[in-house]
């Protein structure tokens, strides 16, 4: 393997990291926004009104995305497993 190689290796890894992450990471993105704005309106300031509602979220979306992640995850590894010399 040359170092090209290893470096496209690489590079497809981070981006694969990327791709079954961001849904899971924008919506929580986008409820601590919804949050902060409802906190900044109505001026509180309890820590917890910010994570269980990301955490519910994050996980709710989690859980709806799992076929969708599970077949992502298992093409790289068929990607990356048929490609071995060994």
């Amino acid at each position: 393997m040359t170092a090209a190689e290893a470096l496209d290796l690489g590079r497809d890894a981070l981006l694969m990291v990327l791709i079954v992450s961001a849904p899971i990471m924008g919506i929580g993105m986008l409820v601590g926004l919804v949050i902060s704005l409802f906190q900044s309106m109505t001026q509180l300031q309890e820590q917890t009104l910010s994570f269980v509602p990301k955490i519910v979220a994050m996980v709710g979306v989690a859980i709806v995305l799992i076929p969708w992640l599970a077949d992502r995850l298992i093409a790289y590894a068929q990607e990356m497993l048929g490609e071995s010399p060994f």
